[in-house]
């Protein structure tokens, strides 16, 4: 079945040259094997449909024949500069890519290798092995959120071995050259594809890049150097979190040989309070007072996170009316705090007994 490269790259057919280049720029980022999520099969697709829209002549053909070469080798023409019987216009040796039928094999296999610049690995450097990262979750209570808390947590995963700290080789004994790389960690190939021959770099396998291998393993790792295990891990959580905030920690995640390890991720999940709620740096409350005590004034008792404290309500407080208490919110600082800020809301009887409605009589008449 022809294959649409229009489709590929998601674009119209009447894209100009400089949206078929953003076009392939865009998918090439998001589906290069090198990256988290990335698609070695749909990387090469969408790099076989930008060599050939991105280039006028074969673009041409490619809307008069289609997607395969044997369309236009049926009616007797080349595609892109290749004539019908394999052989190439342009001068290029191409006759060791010919497959058994005649036609023409073009191996993608080394197309992270070309394009390694572009997405800036480069042939001939190396990236530094990284373990994956992970992540988890904790559940924390709204005053340990208030004000830090520490938490061990046990996490299932590969840690490098305690025994050899990650070396693979037995505790006492030495090393020796890789003898794959000949102590070199890296290891040169040379492959063709449809641009010519190029050469790449890749990590040696036996060695992981580092040139020497253990002359004895490690008993515990197989000379692994690491290997799954549950880990426990001590979480600081700082004062003043916000629920779904994320903890990142740096090295705690997966390990890796002659690598560095991953980092941790915790999303933090703060349960709500009775009482309070946070509104910024400061913690909100609701309470309810008589109608006498709103008018003559008098003091509270009231529980904060740090504990009682008594608070003096004002006479003639109003309804709704805001009261703070300094230092009781938040920590923002070695020595600094936001504050409680108390939302007061005056009870009203819902019946008055017959002494009590003579003397809200008596008020009406002094007009009060």
């Amino acid at each position: 079945m022809a294959k649409d490269y229009y489709n590929i790259l998601d674009i119209q057919k009447n894209a100009s040259k400089d949206e078929i280049k953003k076009a392939f720029h865009k998918l090439a980022h998001k589906y290069h094997p090198d990256k988290s999520g990335g698609d070695d099969k749909k990387f090469k697709e969408i790099n076989e449909a930008y060599q050939i829209l991105s280039d006028d002549k074969k673009r041409r053909e490619y809307d008069t024949y289609g997607s395969t070469f044997e369309n236009a080798q049926q009616q007797g023409q080349g595609f892109g500069g290749f004539s019908s019987q394999g052989g190439p216009s342009s001068g290029w040796d191409f006759s060791g890519f010919q497959n058994q039928n005649g036609g023409i094999d073009f191996d993608f296999g080394n197309i992270n290798d070309i394009f390694g610049d572009f997405f800036g690995g480069g042939t001939g450097r190396q990236q530094e092995r990284r373990g994956r990262d992970i992540s988890t979750e904790m559940h924390i209570s709204f005053s340990e959120a208030v004000f830090g808390v520490e938490r061990k947590v046990v996490i299932p995963k590969t840690s490098y071995c305690d025994i050899c700290e990650g070396s693979g080789a037995k505790p006492g004994t030495n090393t020796k050259t890789c003898e794959t790389c000949n102590g070199q960690g890296k290891i040169h190939e040379t492959k063709r594809s449809f641009l010519g021959s190029f050469t790449s770099v890749r990590a040696c396998n036996t060695c992981l890049g580092s040139g020497k291998v253990p002359s004895e393993k490690c008993i515990t790792c197989k000379g692994a150097g690491v290997l799954k295990k549950n880990e426990e891990i001590t979480i600081k959580i700082p004062y003043g979190i916000n629920n779904g905030e994320m903890i990142r920690m740096t090295g705690a995640g997966e390990a890796i040989a002659h690598g560095i390890a991953g980092d941790l991720y915790i999303k933090i999940n703060v349960s709500a309070h009775q009482l309070f709620k946070r509104d910024g740096i400061n913690l909100t409350m609701d309470m309810d007072i008589k109608l006498t005590d709103a008018l003559l004034g008098t003091e509270y008792t009231i529980k904060t996170l740090d504990g009682a404290v008594k608070i003096s309500i004002p006479e003639g407080v109003s309804p709704e009316e805001t009261l703070r208490v300094r230092e009781k919110g938040i920590p923002i600082g070695k020595n600094k705090r936001g504050d409680l800020l108390i939302k007061v809301h005056i009870k009203l009887p819902k019946k008055l007994s017959k002494k009590s409605r003579e003397l809200v009589d008596k008020l009406k008449e002094d007009g009060v």
